[in-house]
Formats: structure tokens, C-alpha cells, sequence
């Protein structure tokens, strides 16, 4: 027998990342930044893990007024109000949310293709 360990390929689970940071109580507090794939061509932008104090509504209505796009606020019960875009503006939220002053660069992760 030899000692190499084998091992089994499993799932990928693209939020096991995002569930693992956010468990700590004393963790760094990233802000998540995902497309996800619709129809055709078609994506979705969703941005998680903004602060609570912040409302939510005014940066929609910024956002989407910026980036020329429909979007909402969706309540979810395992991770709390997340903001959805219509397309990729991934590179875009990033970028405002920085300059608003809103989130550091260094706390935003950008997940995706």
C-alpha cells in the first residue's frame, strides 16, 4: 500500500466560502458582489452583507438610476436583505460602493464566472 491520501472529488458549492467567512463573530465583514446566470444571455447581479444601518432603498435607487438598470431588495431569511440587479454589474457595484464611501476595497468580494 502506498501512503498517498486519495481524494474524492465532491460538489463545488460557490457559497460554502461566503457561509465558512461569515460565521465568526469577530470576523471581517465582506461585502458579496454575484451574477447569476438566467435565461440565454440573461444575468442576474445580487450584492450581500452590507451593513444594517445603511438603507437599502436609497442605494437601489442610486444604483439603479447609475448603471441604467431595474433591480430590488429582496428579504431572505438566512442572509438578510440583498440587494438584485438586472445584468452583470459586478465591476460597477464595486466601484460605486467604494467611492460612496459605503464599503473598503479590501472588505468586497467579487464571486462569479
Amino acid at each position: 500500500m502506498s501512503d498517498i491520501d486519495t481524494q474524492i472529488p465532491t460538489a463545488f458549492d460557490p457559497f460554502a466560502e461566503a457561509n465558512a467567512d461569515d460565521s465568526g463573530a469577530g470576523s471581517k465583514e465582506y461585502v458579496h458582489i454575484r451574477v447569476q446566470q438566467r435565461n440565454g444571455r440573461k444575468s442576474l447581479t445580487t450584492v450581500q452583507g452590507l451593513k444594517k444601518e445603511f438603507s437599502y432603498n436609497k442605494i437601489l435607487k442610486d444604483l439603479k438610476k447609475e448603471f441604467c438598470c431595474n433591480g430590488t431588495v429582496v428579504q431572505d431569511p438566512e442572509l438578510g436583505q440583498v440587494i438584485q440587479l438586472q445584468g452583470d454589474q459586478r465591476k460597477n457595484v464595486s466601484t460605486f460602493v467604494v467611492q460612496a464611501g459605503i464599503v473598503k476595497k479590501e472588505h468586497i468580494k467579487i464571486h462569479g464566472f
